[in-house]
């Protein structure tokens, strides 16, 4: 692993889930959380008897599509702020998603790291719906090379902020890996949000 790569899994595996809870709304919704049937079983992480298509070169993703879950969402990049923490989406905007602009790009190979909102003050945000995905879930990322990466969801998981596993979800992939995050879990009036929700999933297709 590149030494800019190391920096990038140590900046978002300290940065990324907390900013997440952190900036939940504080209100009494309660977004849907994942089936425990929809969380990795054992054996191999990629769901049994899905294609896995080639790695596509390096483009930056310009919008997100959720078929499913009705996502369709423009995608922004996301740098570090002057305290060195990650950046966030605008939470005004309840419609856009980002992405770490110096991590892998949807499609690449690697592991992209994508994150959203769930809510804010006024309501749902992009990705309210998350923990209702299923196993098989299709992804859409369209890309400024024009090429649109297809990616089936694998599992998805919930975690605590406490027990959150940062190598499993920004650990390196063979394969080219996406992770969607948001915050979820366990909801306190004083502090918002008790963790995220995963998805994971990996490029099956290209169009």
């Amino acid at each position: 692993m590149s030494q800019k790569a190391k920096s990038w899994l140590l900046v978002v595996a300290a940065l990324a889930g907390v900013w997440l809870v952190q900036n939940g709304a504080n209100t009494r919704l309660t977004p849907p959380g994942p089936a425990s049937a929809e969380a990795f079983a054992a054996g191999p992480e990629l769901l049994p008897g899905s294609p896995v298509a080639e790695p596509l070169r390096p483009s930056a993703p310009v919008r997100i599509r959720i078929p499913s879950i009705r996502v369709d969402a423009p995608m922004m990049r996301l740098g570090l702020g002057a305290d060195g923490s990650l950046d966030v989406p605008p939470s005004g905007n309840t419609d856009i998603v980002g992405w770490y602009k110096d991590g892998t790009p949807p499609g690449a190979k690697g592991t992209a790291i994508v994150a959203g909102h769930v809510d804010n003050g006024q309501g749902p945000s992009v990705f309210y719906n998350l923990g209702a995905l299923k196993k098989g879930s299709t992804v859409e990322v369209l890309r400024q090379d024009r090429r649109t990466a297809v990616f089936s969801v694998d599992a998805i998981e919930v975690y605590d902020s406490k027990d959150f596993p940062d190598k499993r979800v920004y650990g390196t992939s063979e394969h080219a890996s996406l992770r969607l995050i948001t915050c979820g879990g366990g909801f306190s009036e004083s502090t918002g949000y008790e963790g995220n929700v995963v998805a994971y999933a990996h490029l099956t297709s290209v169009r």
